[in-house]
Formats: structure tokens, C-alpha cells, sequence
């Protein structure tokens, strides 16, 4: 009789799962991804999954904070860079994960879940842009407009992608004290 395969630490075995289905809600997208697939990917049993998410949306919030654990991670050893490059690099990152990005904001209005999830990355990424914007001296008092202008600019920038050339002079804009 075959052995058992070794035990493995749920946290593990959770992030194989959250690893598969990032990888397949990024390249076939949320809708086209059913957690069969999700499971057969991780190497499990459908119902495993259900064992670490209650549903689709949950498994979407564990792909999204381990997206952003990753991403915020990277950012922190490009601290140094110039708060330009900075910005260009995270729509970059954003760019890489545009299925992921619009899901979130299709299904912010049907699942409060993800709404929940959507707001505190909002929050988080206004405090970042505002620290950002605060070290090239933005004064405090025109701090929160050039703030909604970065996420404005950041949003567009995703939805409406420019060149490379046109997205840079952009973002030079925001980020320069002319």
C-alpha cells in the first residue's frame, strides 16, 4: 500500500492553493477560473479548498494579499529610487496583474468582501502616495488634492495605457515641484 505523501503545514498547503489560483485568475481571469481548476492546479481536492476559503471571492482576497505582500516587499528594496521611478514601477506591477485589478473592481460592488478588501488598498496606497508626494515636498496643505490627482493619474494610467514615453512624461508631471 502506498504511503501517504508527507504532512504539511496548512499554512503551506494554503499558500500552493493561493499561488495556483493566482496564476490562473492572472492568466485566464476570474470568471474563466473555476476552483476544480484552482484545485487541480494546487495539486488537491476541490473540496480541500473549501477547507481554507469559504468561497471564490475569499480565495480572490488571499491571491490579492499575497500579490500585494509580494509587491510591497519589492517596493521596499527600491526605496531609494526616485519617487518617479517608483510610481512607474508599481503601474507596472499593476499592469502585470490588470485581470486581478479589474475583478476587484467589478466584483467590489456585488461582494462586500472584496469591497472591504478594496477599500483598505485604497488606504493603503493613499498613505504610500501621500508619503511619496510629502518627500518631494508637496506642502501639507495641497497634500490630499495631490493625492486623489496621483490615484486619479495612477487609475488612468491603467485604464487608458499610454506608451512608455507618454506614461513617464505623465508621471513626471505628478512628481515633479515645478
Amino acid at each position: 500500500m502506498p504511503r501517504n505523501r508527507r504532512p504539511q503545514d496548512r499554512e503551506e498547503k494554503r499558500d500552493e492553493i493561493v499561488v495556483a489560483a493566482a496564476a490562473l485568475f492572472t492568466e485566464h481571469g476570474y470568471e474563466e477560473t473555476s476552483m476544480v481548476k484552482v484545485a487541480a492546479a494546487a495539486g488537491v481536492t476541490s473540496t480541500t479548498i473549501y477547507w481554507y476559503f469559504e468561497d471564490k471571492d475569499a480565495l480572490l482576497i488571499g491571491v490579492l494579499d499575497h500579490v500585494l505582500a509580494q509587491a510591497l516587499t519589492a517596493g521596499s528594496q527600491r526605496a531609494e529610487e526616485p519617487w518617479g521611478d517608483l510610481v512607474l514601477w508599481a503601474i507596472e506591477q499593476l499592469e502585470r496583474y490588470h485581470r486581478l485589478v479589474t475583478v476587484v473592481h467589478a466584483r467590489a460592488s456585488v461582494s462586500p468582501l472584496i469591497d472591504t478588501w478594496h477599500d483598505r488598498f485604497h488606504t493603503l496606497m493613499d498613505s504610500i502616495m501621500a508619503d511619496g508626494l510629502r518627500g518631494i515636498g508637496v506642502p501639507e496643505a495641497d497634500l490630499t488634492a495631490m493625492t486623489r490627482i496621483g490615484v486619479f493619474v495612477v487609475e488612468g494610467l491603467l485604464m487608458h495605457p499610454q506608451t512608455t514615453l507618454e506614461r513617464r512624461h505623465i508621471v513626471e508631471l505628478l512628481t515633479s515641484r515645478r
